[in-house]
């Protein structure tokens, strides 16, 4: 059994322990905490896909004839008629 693993995990441990004794710290460490999963969502760009009209995104409608033309002829002529449509 090697002893470095299990000691290094006593002291991480320990110091964690020693750490956490105080209020005032276990309140930064949250803040932190906190400030860290906003970073994260914003930098995974949650906020970009809430704004997304994502309606029927994955489940076609078979009666939406327009539609399933536009995507039968390709990825390039629904990006040029998105842009159109933007544009406009």
């Amino acid at each position: 059994m090697k002893l470095r693993p299990l000691s290094s995990t006593i002291l991480i441990s320990a110091a964690a322990g020693i750490i956490l004794t105080s209020k005032e710290n276990r309140n930064k460490i949250h803040n932190l905490s906190e400030k860290f999963k906003y970073k994260w969502k914003s930098f995974r760009g949650n906020e970009l896909s809430n704004k997304l009209p994502i309606d029927k995104g994955g489940n076609p409608d078979p009666k939406n004839v327009e539609d399933n033309k536009m995507v039968s002829e390709g990825a390039l002529t629904s990006i040029c008629y998105y842009n159109e449509k933007e544009q406009q």
